[in-house]
């Protein structure tokens, strides 16, 4: 029967009695071995899967080795895996054990491994029974989400910083394993970054790219969540970036006198987002001295750093955008060569091409991240020094201490966000910062960006969320989503139309 199933699906019978299959399933029972020692998959509980790592077969068609429900998971030998075709067939099951061992079964988490496998093209999942993966859903019987920030450990997990702020969505726990399919499927969509689903009472599904991206991300994963539970028996909160004492959210409103066209009363928020440019940091801050120094350096950046991944990545991304530029005709686009054109063509398209596009003022990600790692050498150096308005600091400083979170969304990269933040003339504020967005999650002047940061944050109701930027075209975005948008009149930002009914603030003490 095995024979005929994957020779259905293209696997001859000796490749499943092959080198790849063996290995794997050798290696899923070393790994649940493991796990049992950490407390992950006692009591036959939990589970883990992979796929058949074969350079010559793309992930999305290699075969897949799973171990089987409710067995001893200390105890399993590599015959007791089951082996699943690319899209979750049985092609391969163990033979009966005689008792007290129960009649073979696949997991029951098979259905919620294959959701990984299709949805983030996983190359293993992990489903951990541990305890503080259970009892970290219990802090807060009613957050829909595990939150967490400034931790050494987020670092190991995927598309985060230590200045991060790492947001796990929790879905409520079912009598059957494979009833959480759905409301596993609708978080993973929810939530396009997250790496893991907490299910409250119950415990974690964590996927990687590979076995040892995702057991890597389950340690730390289990780091942090014993982490959090510890600083809240403290009295702690682990989601604030000084992890200060709990407290409940200060609510706050524009203040009377300010100026609203509609004299309308500001409801409560309890999550703020500022812009930078004309916001927290003069226009001419960005203008006359990060631009420059971008457009002066960016020769000599690339030069310096050719041959890294980061900067290769960087010429990557820039050669995507110009080519797009160019089929628009777009002014003072040139093409790119490729790089066995030689290192100095590839260098001077992209100095051509960049400075083209500072001088338009592009807001595109791939100028962004170069920009940003060369801003990072002018601070490193201390060659550059960022500003901010004087009301910045004591404002930020004041909504931090009575428990209000405050993020940035500028078009700038996140490293250059922290960076600008993490050396201005007030010192470092970054720890005053529940997180960054940049404009991966979308343009600035476009709505849906807003709904993304509002799913993002986790709060009830957009209007909980109070944007401030100078720009009119980003808070009428940010008002079409849902949040309450004000204007910041700073010196040297542009004029605003007339009757626009925003709100507008001279000071952030007037929030």
């Amino acid at each position: 029967m095995a024979a005929a199933a994957a020779a259905m699906i293209g696997f001859p019978q000796a490749y499943l009695e092959g080198k790849e299959v063996k290995e794997t399933s050798s290696l899923v029972t070393e790994l649940c071995r493991h796990f049992y020692t950490q407390g992950w998959v006692s009591g036959t509980g939990g589970s883990i899967t992979m796929k058949v790592h074969d350079a010559s077969i793309p992930k999305p068609d290699q075969l897949i080795v799973m171990s089987p429900s409710g067995v001893q998971k200390e105890r399993m030998q590599p015959e007791d895996m089951y082996i699943l075709s690319p899209n979750g067939s049985i092609i391969s099951a163990p033979s009966p054990k005689p008792y007290p061992n129960k009649p073979p079964k696949c997991t029951d988490c098979a259905p919620l491994f294959m959701k990984a496998y299709e949805m983030r093209n996983a190359g293993a999942v992990i489903h951990s029974h541990g305890m503080e993966s259970c009892l970290v859903t219990m802090l807060n019987p009613q957050a829909k989400e595990f939150r967490i920030t400034h931790m050494e450990m987020i670092k190991g997990i995927q598309g985060h910083g230590y200045y991060d702020e790492l947001v796990v969505p929790i879905i409520e726990n079912t009598a059957y394993e494979n009833e959480l399919t759905d409301s596993l499927t609708k978080a993973i969509e929810a939530y396009p970054k997250a790496t893991a689903v907490l299910v409250r009472n119950h415990g974690v599904y964590i996927w990687g790219d590979s076995w040892i991206h995702a057991k890597t991300q389950a340690e730390c994963y289990h780091y942090l969540f014993d982490a959090a539970i510890k600083l809240h028996q403290l009295g702690l909160d682990a989601a604030t970036p000084d992890h200060g004492p709990i407290r409940s959210p200060t609510k706050f409103s524009v203040k009377s006198g300010v100026k609203d066209s509609q004299n309308q009363t500001e409801p409560p928020r309890r999550c703020i987002v500022l812009d930078i440019e004309g916001t927290t940091t003069p226009i001419t801050f960005v203008t006359d001295v990060l631009f420059p120094y971008a457009r002066e350096n960016v020769g000599k950046h690339l030069n310096l750093t050719y041959d890294t991944a980061e900067t290769q990545e960087d010429i990557k991304l820039l050669r995507s955008q110009v080519e797009e530029d160019l089929s628009q005709d777009l002014a003072g686009a040139v093409p790119i060569p490729h790089a066995d054109e030689g290192k100095d063509k590839v260098i001077a398209a992209v100095v051509s091409n960049v400075e083209a596009m500072i001088k338009a003022d592009r807001k595109i990600t791939a100028l962004k991240e170069l920009q940003g790692h060369i801003w990072r050498t002018g601070f490193e150096c201390n060659e550059l020094k960022s500003v901010v308005f004087e009301d910045v600091a004591e404002a930020l400083k004041k909504w931090h201490s009575s428990g209000i979170k405050v993020y940035i969304y500028s078009s700038g990269s996140r490293l250059a966000q922290r960076l600008l933040f993490g050396n201005t003339n007030y010192g470092d504020l970054r720890k005053y910062l529940s997180g960054f967005f940049d404009t991966t999650i979308g343009n600035k002047k476009e709505s849906k960006s807003y709904k993304e940061i509002t799913e993002t944050l986790g709060v009830d109701d957009p209007s909980e969320i109070l944007f401030v930027t100078d720009v009119y075209q980003e808070a009428t975005a940010a008002k079409a989503a849902g949040l309450e948008a004000v204007i910041s009149i700073r010196p040297g930002n542009a004029s605003l139309p007339e009757n626009h009914e925003f709100k507008t603030v001279t000071s952030f003490s007037q929030i």
